[in-house]
């Protein structure tokens, strides 16, 4: 991959972006017209729906190949001969079962306590790696704060509201001020699993690279996992997410914005969802939406005619939708009557992640033979922590 590659996908992002508006406006005066819409143009409307979500697809994947050829190979952070030494030791556990010395080199490392019954601390390349495809294939982590810790969970002070104040002449008596609010609350760290496993004969393969068969299993689980649960999971025995709060403006809750039809996305329920997000949250603000919702936010169009959607076409641009980055997460919900399809917000400021400290490898060879499995654990939370800061969408009158 080169920068000419991504020339040539951003010229193409371009080129298949003005077939659709075009194709989208034929289908709107022939709605004007006709009162319908002809299914082949609607058939049109959609392929090229599909080519520019292909195309985007495609232009992330060459940057991120382009962005990762110029960081070079995951590297120690200390570079000692330990970590070598490490790695080696524990790609010997994953393939024989051997941890002679590793126990006595991870006590040497001062890493987090292991033992053959908690499982082994993966090497920094393996841990990194698993992190990184989880950052890259999950929108929250993207936008989100995110913060790794080496206990349970992370404790944090929330300022609910500010402090009062009032004019006074020079002589004039004061009256109490209100006191801000300031609320501790506490974000627990859930054990995240995934247990593939492999034939005795695969682990002794040498031609097979196990840890990075491995790496690839546990985080492709891992990223589909957790970024369900950042949007849709309950907070007990897992994170907490951002569509599972009350609507409202109060804390604890999300105010949620009818779209304006009871039935589909409308331009004015876009604008009105932005504009309900205070200034400075809506500058940072991102937009989170599944794929088929994306489809339909790209054919709306504002009160002077002009698309809301634009495709982003500059040197890692992200697609914008009212000058905010789109970001597409399957577990969002589909336009339906009463869904919250969209949320909007400065997730940095919203949502926090909490990830504890290592990923840890499990090897057992003798409940499942002839397999091998892997049991591999990361512990994960998430919850919000700014209510002012995320608004939804939600499909109603």
């Amino acid at each position: 991959m080169n920068v000419r590659d991504v020339k040539t996908a951003v010229d193409a992002l371009a080129t298949a972006f003005e077939q659709f508006k075009s194709a989208n406006d034929e289908a709107l005066r022939q709605k004007a017209d006709r009162g319908r819409t002809d299914p082949l143009t609607e058939t049109k409307i959609a392929r090229l729906n599909n080519e520019l979500d292909n195309l985007r697809s495609g232009l992330d994947r060459t940057r991120a190949s382009l962005s990762r050829s110029a960081r070079g190979m995951p590297r120690s952070t200390d570079g000692t001969p330990l970590a070598a030494e490490h790695k080696v030791a524990f790609r010997a556990y994953l393939r024989k079962g051997d941890d002679a010395g590793l126990g006595d080199i991870e006590r040497k490392a001062l890493s987090v306590g292991s033992d053959p019954e908690g499982g082994y601390v993966v090497t920094r390349e393996m841990s990194d790696k698993i992190v990184s495809t989880i950052f890259e294939s999950s929108p929250v982590r993207e936008f989100a704060t995110v913060q790794s810790v080496s206990s349970d969970a992370l404790d944090l002070l929330v300022d609910k509201d500010e402090a009062g104040a009032g004019w006074a002449a020079e002589q004039e008596a004061r009256a109490e001020t209100d006191t801000p609010d300031v609320a501790k609350i506490s974000i627990p760290v859930n054990e995240l699993y995934a247990e593939p496993r492999a034939t005795q004969k695969l682990v002794d393969d040498a031609n097979i690279d196990i840890e990075a068969w491995l790496a690839g299993k546990v985080a492709e689980k891992f990223a589909r996992t957790e970024s369900a649960a950042f949007i849709n999971g309950t907070g007990v025995g897992q994170p907490r997410g951002i569509l599972t709060y009350p609507s409202g403006t109060a804390w604890g809750e999300v105010e949620q914005i009818n779209s304006g039809n009871a039935s589909a996305l409308t331009a004015d329920g876009l604008v009105n969802l932005n504009y309900a997000l205070k200034t400075d949250y809506a500058l940072n603000g991102a937009w989170l939406m599944q794929r088929a919702s994306v489809g339909e936010v790209r054919r709306l169009k504002d009160a002077n005619n002009q698309y809301l959607w634009q495709p982003g076409l500059g040197q890692g641009a992200p697609d914008l939708l009212l000058g905010r980055p789109v970001a597409q997460a399957a577990d969002m919900p589909a336009v339906a009557a009463n869904a919250l399809v969209i949320a909007f917000g400065d997730f940095r400021q919203a949502y926090q992640i909490v990830d504890r400290i290592g990923v840890r490898v499990l090897r057992d060879p003798f409940t499942a033979k002839p397999y091998v499995k892997f049991y591999t654990t990361k512990r994960t939370g998430g919850d919000v922590v700014n209510f002012e800061a995320i608004k939804l969408q939600k499909i109603a009158a």
